[in-house]
């Protein structure tokens, strides 16, 4: 069984200030390219095991060697499954890239599983049993649904702190609202040379040290989503999509992150000046991403010349969700 599930952009975190009685919040979307494709095989013996396809990258591997066991043995526990399965990881993208390859390899994980053993769970269900999906469900959402995606985050009932989805042990945020992206629309990835990926524990120090934001700038990130990002998405406007993107950058969670590690601000100020419609960091990044189309195709010329020619993709949106092959 094999199943292939899509990577994703997260745009932007929402409300990190709780004045309104709930936190996080999110919007982002799911890609087609790159994709975390995985197979599995069930064994008569218990256990795990795991092998790769050439040319997966060592974080990539690191990665998988934590994820795949861990989400593994939790789902065993959980549904009393008592066979050993056999894993081998036939594409990945890398790991603390901002395109979320953590959720997808364990809910990856967790699906080969139920469904050898004929169980049928929600994708928001697996990403609970797994412990994905605390701050952010737009990970959970994409592998589900695919598209455009908006989450309205926790109740402050549920969740009364500031912590990454790495660790915290809220269920997946509440889906608002799905979209179609439009299809003609290319999107542009850029990976800038960085000397250290935020993850982990200090994406734990930065909730705790830097929230709540202020309030002020928690309604500006509102009113830009709902007033402007979504009705351009919708009227399908490019140029002022790609706008809303770059006024994002400036407030909120965003405005944060850029403060903190302020290696990203002049790679994609380039970008900008050579043409993009804007340009958003995905998550802590390092990814980069804009929007282009047959009028901007220049844009990727432009940006391998900015951050060279390996560090730059292009891909499309994925509106739909992950791919089971039995």
């Amino acid at each position: 069984m094999i199943i292939r599930a899509p990577s994703r952009l997260h745009m932007s975190l929402i409300d990190l200030n709780g004045s309104y009685k709930r936190i996080d919040g999110g919007i982002g979307l799911a890609l087609s390219d790159p994709q975390f494709v995985l197979e599995s095989e069930e064994t008569n013996e218990k256990g795990f095991t795991l092998e790769f396809a050439d040319g997966i990258r060592e974080d990539s591997r690191e990665e998988c060697l934590e994820k795949i066991p861990n989400a593994a043995e939790k789902i065993a526990k959980i549904c009393d499954i008592e066979s050993g399965f056999h894993f081998k990881v036939l594409e990945a993208y890398p790991a603390h890239s901002g395109l979320g390859s953590g959720t997808q390899i364990a809910v990856c994980t967790a699906h080969l599983m139920t469904e050898t053993a004929g169980l049928k769970f929600t994708s928001r269900e697996l990403s609970t049993m797994v412990g994905r999906g605390g701050t952010s469900g737009i990970g959970t959402f994409a592998h589900d649904l695919g598209g455009f995606i908006v989450d309205g985050g926790h109740s402050l009932e549920e969740k009364p702190g500031f912590l990454p989805s790495s660790a915290s042990k809220a269920k997946p945020a509440t889906l608002i609202a799905r979209y179609e992206f439009p299809e003609e629309w290319n999107i542009l990835l850029a990976m800038p040379e960085v000397e250290e990926h935020m993850h982990d524990q200090q994406e734990v120090n930065v909730f705790q040290t830097y929230c709540p934001i202020p309030k002020t700038e928690v309604e500006q990130v509102s009113h830009l989503i709902l007033m402007n990002l979504l009705p351009f998405l919708l009227e399908k406007d490019i140029v002022n999509f790609g706008w809303a993107i770059k006024e994002l950058q400036k407030v909120g969670f965003n405005k944060l992150e850029h403060s903190l590690d302020p290696h990203y601000l002049p790679t994609m100020q380039a970008l900008d000046d050579a043409g993009a419609y804007g340009t958003g960091i995905s998550s802590f990044g390092p990814t980069l991403y804009t929007v282009f189309d047959d009028d901007n195709k220049d844009i990727v010329k432009a940006a391998e010349e900015i951050v060279g020619k390996d560090k730059v993709k292009v891909t499309k949106a994925q509106n739909h969700g992950y791919v089971i092959e039995k």
